[in-house]
């Protein structure tokens, strides 16, 4: 098929009826379900701009193995130009959501080219999994399918390991094998969009034990099969607000579920790695589906951060207060945070790394480095919007209370911001930061950036140990030695003076 357009993508999602919970009551039309229809809308717009001519030699390239046209996603990077390729990608998919959806099809496209491009790694323990991964890849490539995954153990006793848990099958694990494949039972999370995706992808963490070899996981299959059941969250808008009161959360809610496995069969030709907890701990390492996925995430955070900083600059200028020096300070510490993340990615590209096998991928160290900023510096963005906006930001009036002729030479008045910046252009505008700082919505997009990829914490302290490891610390010997060599000349110097 090659590259999809949004309506084939929409009459996928019309085809089929996943097991989806919401609200304590069963969804039986994912298409119209008011909470999924907009950001139904807005992915498939995503697959328009690859018809687009305008961006479609930006995002698109002919498959060599086809003759298609297919995402930059899919393309396995051997050269510098093939990694700003997808760079390009990720940058106006990114821009195209404002950097507020953080799993568009790119992302997961992205760690099963990975995995296929590193078949060999499989290939040591198993041949079919080498030989499923490959397959795999070419049937999303092929179809242009959007995925979700789920990779995290849901939070019960983190003191233990998964096979230490009160039930087996708390996390999810094999139960028993069947001519027709794996039967698999127990819940993963964290399924981002889930409901409105074709397939989901599980693999896991390092950090196996023995012990835990039934849950040393990787495989997918539809979002429908017969067995999987997605436990939505709370919904954090009813699919009916206004696009005035709500312009993003109307918008870019992205549903995240928890995915129950009720005795799932898995077909084998869709098992990519099974009760190997070695194999299950070097898969990250080995195939690079850290790395390569982190050059996606370090854009679209880079354009979500770069959004978050324009809002609040806006908000700013709107009422005037980025006259007071305290504010421009604030204001000059995000534009430069966002400086920092935009020049990490364009050192990482430009320091790329290539592999033995030949594929090349992002230096590691400036990307790891954005991972360990982010989740520090959007936080920021938003507390120093939240203090600029004051009291403002809870005091707005609706679309419909301007629509009211009645009250419009009241607002006029009493809302406009500075000289020239009319009273609906200021609402707007701290309306559309309040979904941003103060709304559930804009709360997930925090908590979302604090802990995407993990323990923040921790993963900066695992940083600096592999810092310890590869670093020689050889200025500091070369100090020492050069204030060596002038005290042993001083002494020398001495010596003679006195003899």
């Amino acid at each position: 098929m090659g590259i999809r357009t949004g309506q084939q993508y929409i009459e996928a999602i019309k085809s089929r009826q996943p097991e989806v919970w919401l609200g304590g009551r069963r969804v039986t039309d994912v298409y119209n379900e008011p909470v999924f229809q907009q950001p139904i809308k807005e992915i498939a717009k995503l697959y328009d701009l690859q018809h687009d001519p305008d961006y479609q030699d930006r995002i698109t390239h002919v498959c060599e193995e086809t003759g298609e046209r297919v995402n930059n996603a899919f393309l396995n990077p051997t050269s510098k130009d093939d990694l700003k390729a997808r760079s390009e990608l990720f940058e106006v998919y990114a821009r195209a959501t404002f950097g507020l959806m953080g799993r568009t099809p790119d992302f997961l496209n992205v760690v099963v080219t990975g995995m296929a491009s590193n078949s060999w790694f499989l290939d040591k323990y198993n041949p079919d999994w080498s030989k499923n991964i490959r397959n795999y890849y070419r049937y999303i490539r092929d179809n242009d399918l959007f995925l979700t995954h789920a990779i995290i153990n849901p939070q019960n006793d983190r003191s233990k390991a998964s096979y230490e848990q009160e039930d087996m099958f708390t996390h999810l694990g094999v139960v028993e094998e069947k001519p027709e494949g794996l039967v698999v039972r127990g819940a993963k999370m964290l399924a981002t969009l889930a409901p409105i995706t074709d397939e989901v992808i599980i693999y896991s963490f390092p950090g196996f034990q023995p012990g835990d070899e039934r849950y040393a996981l990787a495989f997918a299959v539809p979002i429908d099969t017969p067995g999987l059941r997605l436990l939505c969250r709370e919904q954090m808008q009813d699919g009916k607000r206004s696009y005035f009161d709500h312009p993003l959360a109307s918008r870019y809610e992205e549903m995240d579920a928890v995915l129950a496995f009720n005795d799932v069969v898995v077909p084998w030709d869709r098992v990519f790695l099974y009760n190997n907890v070695e194999a299950a701990n070097l898969l990250y390492p080995k195939t690079g589906i850290a790395q390569q996925p982190a050059h996606q995430s370090g854009v679209r955070g880079y354009v979500k951060l770069a959004f978050a900083v324009e809002v609040t600059c806006r908000l700013a200028d709107s009422i005037g207060v980025d006259n007071f020096l305290n504010v421009q300070t604030d204001l000059g510490e995000l534009v430069q945070s966002v400086e920092v993340i935009r020049s990490l990615l364009r050192v990482a590209e430009y320091e790329y790394e290539t592999t033995e096998t030949g594929e090349v991928r992002p230096a590691a160290a400036p990307l790891e480095t954005i991972r360990g900023m982010l989740p520090t510096m959007y936080p920021r963005a938003i507390e120093v919007m939240q203090t600029i906006g004051a009291g403002g930001l809870l005091m707005s009036p609706t679309g419909n209370d301007f629509a009211n002729t009645e009250l419009r030479g009241d607002l006029d008045k009493y809302y406009a911001g500075r000289a020239g910046v009319s009273a609906e252009d200021r609402v707007r505008l701290f309306k559309l930061a309040w979904d941003l700082c103060g709304e559930a919505f804009g709360q997930r997009l925090l908590q979302y950036e604090r802990y995407y990829t993990g323990d923040p914490i921790r993963k900066r302290a695992i940083f600096y140990n592999q810092y310890k490891r590869k670093a020689t610390f050889s200025m500091v010997d070369d100090a020492l030695d050069g204030a060596a060599e002038l005290l042993k000349n001083d002494d020398k110097k001495i010596e003679r003076t006195v003899n």
